[in-house]
Parts: C-alpha cells; sequence; structure tokens
C-alpha cells in the first residue's frame, strides 16, 4: 500500500479541471453549476476548464474516465474538482490509468459519490480532498457558506495544519434547483449544536480514511480499492458521512457491523462522523423529526463501536459531508483529533 502524498497546489491564476465523474447535472441544473463556476474565477481566481462529459448525461464510465485520465495527463491543469457526486463511479474506476495519474499528481476535490475517486487516489498514493463540489458547495445560492470558502481555500492554496472549528449555525435544508427564486437568497439556517466527543481522553493523529459510508459499503461489497489486509490501515483516523438519502440508523450500524466483522473498525483509533443529513425532498422532516434521525444515527454508531472497536474515540456531528457549511477533510492526508481539548486539526 502507497503512502498518499500532498501533490502540489494551484495558484490563482490556474486552470482547474471541472469534471462529472458521476452524474452530469450541469446540464440539467445549470445555475448552480453557472454559479459555481463564476465563484471559482472571481473568488477564487481560478479559470475552470470542462471536458466532454461534464454537462453530458448518459455518458459511459470509459467516456468519463477519459475526461479524469486527460485532466491529470494535462500539465496546465493544476486541480481537478467534481461538478457533484451522483451514485455509479464505482463503474469508472476499472478505466482510470492507474500509473498515468501516479505520474501526474493533483488535488481533487469532490464528496458523496466521489468517495470512489478519492479512495482510487489513495490506493495510487495521493491524497485527495472530500468536500467542496461546483454546484453544491460554490453554487450555494445568496453566497457560499463563510467556513466552506475559508476551508476549500485553506486547501486550494495552502500547505500545513488548518483547525476545524463547530459550525455556529448550519442548515440541510434545500431549495428547488429549477426555481430561479431560490437563487435570491442565502439558505435559512438554524443553530448549531457543536460537536459530541466519545472516550476523548487521548489525542489521536494519523492519515484519515473513509467518506460516504454508503459508497464505503458498495466499494466493500465489490471489493473494490480495499486492502486485502486490513492491518494496513492500523492508526488511521476514519472519518464517515450519510447522504441525501436518509439511510436509517439500522442500515449504518448494519454496515458498520460488516466493517467491524471485516476487522476494519478496530484498526482505527479515532472516527470523525459527518453531521448527518436529516431532511430531503423526498423526506421532508420537521424539528423533531430530524432531531431524532440525528439522534438515532449517533446511537447506531456507538452502538457499533462499542461492539466491535470499544476503546475509538469518536466525534460526532462534525461539519463534513451533505451539511452546510461543510468543512473539506483531506483524504489520506493527516488529522490530528485532540480529545482533552477538544480540537481537531488537518493539515491541507
Amino acid at each position: 500500500m502507497t503512502t498518499p502524498v500532498y501533490a502540489p497546489k494551484p495558484v490563482p491564476g490556474d486552470r482547474i479541471a471541472v469534471l462529472s465523474p458521476s452524474a452530469a447535472l450541469p446540464a440539467l441544473f445549470p445555475r448552480p453549476f453557472e454559479l459555481g463556476l463564476e465563484r471559482l474565477r472571481e473568488e477564487y481566481g481560478l479559470e475552470p476548464v470542462e471536458y466532454p462529459t461534464t454537462r453530458r448525461p448518459g455518458s459511459a464510465p470509459e467516456e468519463r474516465a477519459a475526461d479524469l485520465n486527460a485532466a491529470f495527463a494535462d500539465p496546465s491543469v493544476k486541480a481537478v474538482i467534481a461538478s457533484i457526486g451522483g451514485d455509479d463511479q464505482i463503474t469508472v474506476l476499472p478505466f482510470l490509468d492507474r500509473e498515468l495519474i501516479r505520474a501526474n499528481p493533483k488535488p481533487f476535490f469532490g464528496s458523496s459519490d466521489n468517495t470512489n475517486v478519492l479512495l482510487y487516489l489513495w490506493n495510487t498514493g495521493i491524497v485527495g480532498y472530500h468536500g467542496a463540489s461546483v454546484m453544491c458547495e460554490l453554487g450555494r445560492p445568496g453566497a457560499m457558506a463563510g467556513p466552506t470558502a475559508e476551508s476549500l481555500r485553506a486547501a486550494l492554496f495552502t500547505r500545513g495544519p488548518y483547525e476545524l472549528r463547530p459550525a455556529d449555525r448550519f442548515t440541510d435544508v434545500d431549495r428547488p434547483w429549477d426555481d430561479p427564486s431560490t437563487f435570491d437568497r442565502e439558505p435559512a439556517t438554524e443553530p448549531g449544536t457543536g460537536w459530541r466527543w466519545h472516550r476523548a481522553e487521548r489525542v489521536v493523529e494519523g492519515r484519515s480514511w473513509g467518506g460516504n459510508i454508503e459508497i464505503l459499503s458498495w466499494l466493500l461489497m465489490a471489493d473494490r480499492e480495499m486492502a486485502a489486509d486490513p492491518s494496513v490501515y492500523d492508526g488511521h483516523v476514519l472519518f464517515l458521512e450519510t447522504s441525501e438519502e436518509l439511510p436509517r440508523a439500522e442500515d449504518v450500524f448494519r454496515i458498520l457491523r460488516s466493517m467491524g466483522e471485516r476487522g476494519l473498525l478496530r484498526r482505527f483509533p479515532a472516527l470523525l462522523m459527518g453531521r448527518p443529513k436529516a431532511w430531503s425532498f423526498e423526506q421532508p422532516n420537521d424539528a423533531v423529526a430530524k432531531a431524532r434521525y440525528a439522534r438515532d444515527q449517533r446511537e447506531a454508531v456507538l452502538r457499533a463501536v462499542g461492539r466491535y472497536a470499544p476503546d475509538m474515540m469518536v466525534v460526532l456531528d462534525v461539519d463534513f459531508g451533505h451539511t452546510d457549511p461543510q468543512l473539506v477533510i483531506p483524504y489520506g492526508g493527516t488529522i490530528r483529533v485532540d480529545g482533552p481539548a477538544r480540537r481537531i486539526t488537518v493539515t491541507y
């Protein structure tokens, strides 16, 4: 297993590839996509470069992989960012050129289904960045969330430690992208609840591994990009989050149980669990239902950890994944979890 290294960072004025390795939703919802491109140019000083499948729904996995390979091979492109997630990126991985990508390391940004590419890069020896898609975070109505914008800027352009902080306010309620009035104002937010610490008696520092738990479960079922010897994960910091599909707490427990039975959970001395998205268009929970959903998920996580990794330190409701604001997590980068001081520091 190759230890991931940090690729060279872009600087303002550089070109950044904008790809759709999963769903080509920019074709269906151009407004948040164009807004995200505008912010890449005006707020970050980067020049977005689109590829053939970026706005082409129904593109074959081979075609989407060809765009990824081309973006990494192009010396004028200094970073890669996904337009959004999806649900079939696992089919793209067999067509990626590992040696080409290893020879041309670049920062890759994306979350949700982009867990596939992030794990592929981890195994290829490149640190990726879990977070900051063009449509969701950069294309946020009204303005980018302050913590998201600051975290992305640090991850894009700087090296070294960056302390994550709990959001003062957050939201997980969306407004429809096909309604122009959605973009007239920022989303309504609610007070943050802080992070919840479990077994926080020590300090853990290690490389990160994880991503969206549903995507990881598919990769585990396919035995794709998983180490045959789980000891390679010893001492790493596990980070997990759930999607807008709002998986049941029992399903989260069962995935973690399977990871425990595989011998994975006990390898990680610390787990960061993202704040769960508790609202969707299909399940528009009220405040009481949202609180119950989040509570049930927390209990499911701690139940699995208690059975398979009772000494693991756990931090719940961390602001990454399918939440707003969204902090960028380096995938394969160093994370320091200081339990006594209640601090989390990542290395970008």
